[in-house]
């Protein structure tokens, strides 16, 4: 598979996407004020008298749905800059103890290794313990707080090969500053979905309000609905990104590959028991639920639609070329391992070999 021309057209459609993003906004702007204009004219042909065109209603409309869009995009991308530490710590995630496991001075160890090679600074390491689905997830706004948590599942599952591709995956996350875009995304469609709760709020009144709120409660489902659409398609994107980088990064398909088809082996399995890991942490949280290496696939169509990942068949076929089947799942045996001497933990290792130049890719989106 070509992972180089994967990665390009993921990048294009990407861009894709976010312009896309841009002119839902512009539409979504234009049907409200079409809405409450529809909403005037009926009001104005039912009731008695003679209603007058508001002066300034362009104006007021165009305003108002802007200042709720970009208002609760501020807001919820504020409440998201609380550092990605503190979101692993609302996930369930605790700090690394390197000096009491070998699993976890394994996943230490793989961590400095591929961040000295990618030439990035090292992010705090966190476990997600009494989880025994296979998952992993990157936060933070930046490379100052950036964090990469993995389950205890992923620690007792998973063979080094696996494990430094699941790594591999969520570090190309913060290499090319998809743990940012994804929190601007999270506050655009935060903002889209205020229009339609304003909307709800108006309508709970009567006479005027009732129209009012009936036009932008339309007005804003549609927006809403088509901004989580764009930003699934987008995080999807983003997810074959890092999936063609884990596997360039790595040089091999079995790493990742392997991490997926265990995956699909524990939905084969016990389906009921991997979603249950999930829905009954801090990993249900919406706020990390989208940053997941794997998410738990909806059941209804349109909660498939709306899913922020690709099949995992799908991540499969790409990664390996074809089809494959899912992995059985079974503890592995972690042989001890030293601590890595000179490892990234300060930030960037001078002279080591790199993988990738990184220039301020959390700046890319901004």
């Amino acid at each position: 598979m070509k992972f180089w021309n994967q990665q390009e057209n993921a990048r294009s459609e990407t861009r894709r996407l976010l312009l896309g993003f841009a002119i839902a906004v512009a539409l979504l702007v234009a049907a409200v004020h079409g809405a409450l204009v529809v909403a005037w004219l009926l009001m104005a042909a039912v009731l008695p008298g003679n209603l007058p065109y508001p002066a300034g209603f362009l104006a007021v409309n165009v305003g108002v749905s802007l200042m709720l869009i970009l208002g609760g995009w501020w807001v919820e991308t504020s409440n998201l800059r609380a550092g990605g530490v503190r979101l692993a710590t609302r996930a369930g995630a605790r700090e690394l103890r390197p000096s009491i496991s070998h699993a976890e001075q394994r996943l230490a160890n793989i961590v400095d290794e591929l961040c000295i090679a990618a030439n990035m600074r090292r992010p705090q390491v966190m476990v997600v313990p009494r989880v025994d689905a296979i998952n992993a997830f990157a936060a933070g706004w930046d490379e100052k707080d950036a964090v990469v948590a993995v389950t205890q599942g992923a620690l007792d599952y998973l063979d080094r090969d696996e494990l430094q591709g699941m790594v591999a995956h969520e570090l190309s996350h913060l290499h090319e500053g998809d743990t940012r875009l994804k929190m601007q995304l999270a506050g655009m469609v935060f903002g889209l979905e205020l229009v339609y709760n304003f909307g709800d709020t108006l309508r709970e009144r009567r006479g005027l309000a009732w129209w009012f709120g009936s036009a932008i409660m339309l007005a804003g489902f549609a927006g809403w609905l088509t901004g989580r659409m764009l930003k699934a398609a987008v995080s999807r994107q983003r997810e074959y990104l890092a999936d063609a980088r884990a596997v360039q990064w790595t040089r091999s398909k079995e790493g990742l590959g392997g991490v997926l088809r265990k995956v699909m082996g524990q939905h084969r399995d016990t389906p009921a028991g991997y979603a249950q890991d999930h829905r009954h942490t801090g990993l249900a949280l919406p706020s990390v639920q989208h940053m997941l290496l794997v998410d738990v696939e909806g059941g209804s169509r349109l909660e498939r639609r709306l899913d922020t990942h690709p099949t995992l068949e799908d991540r499969v076929r790409r990664v390996y070329g074809r089809p494959m089947q899912p992995l059985a799942v079974s503890p592995v045996t972690v042989e001890p391992e030293s601590a890595r001497r000179g490892s990234a933990a300060t930030g960037v290792v001078p002279g080591a070999p790199t993988i990738a130049s990184l220039v301020d890719p959390f700046a890319r989106f901004t």
